[in-house]
């Protein structure tokens, strides 16, 4: 069996991209670190649509954590394997860099960009064997444009950019992809201290995205509609930063 595994999948734009995956007819695992009841939710809903999902906690900061969870995963399915991973998870804590302590970057680039490196190592493997795979990076318009008060999360999701270029080079020849969306202001929990009124404003379409606008897109990368995609970053912003 096809397995999807979506990182921080248990609210906001992992919640509707774990949706939106199983539709696609696959298996979804849906992580999360502490939120239980949340994952729990979207385990039902899935089931309730006639799909299929598992739960896979584990700190995508912590790659033990991460390689005890996927390691584990994998012996106890030995005949299936990861076909989808969507590297979601992700935390914000903004300052200006002149008052930002150290564990405010830490967290951030560990949270954000690191766990790319150590999920997605640790399931390339099976993708590589099976030579068919989709990986699909939430980046963010702070990676491309840069945000002030952001310096943490702008570096995070530009490495997370730079890393998605560089391995969609490397497995191509193993018929996998490897993309990144990079939402601008998508109403979720994430944004919900935001100023929504006055950044509206800023934005053509005048309005915050919903979650399932960057889940269909997320949906249409890991289809096999979009097997001549890769090395891409789809901005998804309203016209905010183009």
């Amino acid at each position: 069996m096809k397995y999807a595994l979506v990182t921080g999948g248990s609210r906001g734009i992992g919640r509707a991209i774990c949706l939106a995956i199983a539709k696609e007819g696959y298996s979804v695992l849906i992580n999360y670190k502490s939120n239980e009841q949340a994952a729990l939710d979207v385990k039902k809903q899935i089931e309730e649509n006639g799909g299929s999902a598992e739960l896979l906690p584990f700190d995508v900061a912590n790659p033990q954590s991460i390689d005890e969870a996927i390691l584990g995963w994998q012996n106890a399915h030995p005949d299936d394997y990861i076909a989808v991973l969507v590297n979601n998870a992700g935390i914000r804590e903004d300052a200006v860099m002149v008052f930002m302590q150290d564990e405010q970057w830490n967290r951030v680039l560990r949270t954000n960009l690191d766990s790319f490196f150590y999920v997605t190592r640790r399931v390339l493997k099976g993708m590589i064997t099976k030579r068919s795979g989709r990986i699909v990076n939430v980046a963010s318009l702070s990676g491309l444009k840069g945000l002030a008060g952001q310096t943490n999360y702008s570096a995070a999701k530009a490495g997370l950019i730079g890393a998605t270029k560089a391995l969609a080079q490397e497995i191509g020849s193993r018929k996998i992809t490897v993309n990144a969306v990079a939402p601008g202001f998508i109403a979720t929990d994430m944004t919900q201290d935001l100023p929504e009124a006055e950044l509206k404003k800023m934005i053509p379409l005048g309005r915050f995205g919903n979650p399932d606008e960057v889940a269909d897109l997320v949906a249409f990368l890991v289809s096999d509609k979009a097997a001549y995609i890769t090395g891409e970053v789809i901005s998804i912003n309203g016209g905010l930063y183009t």
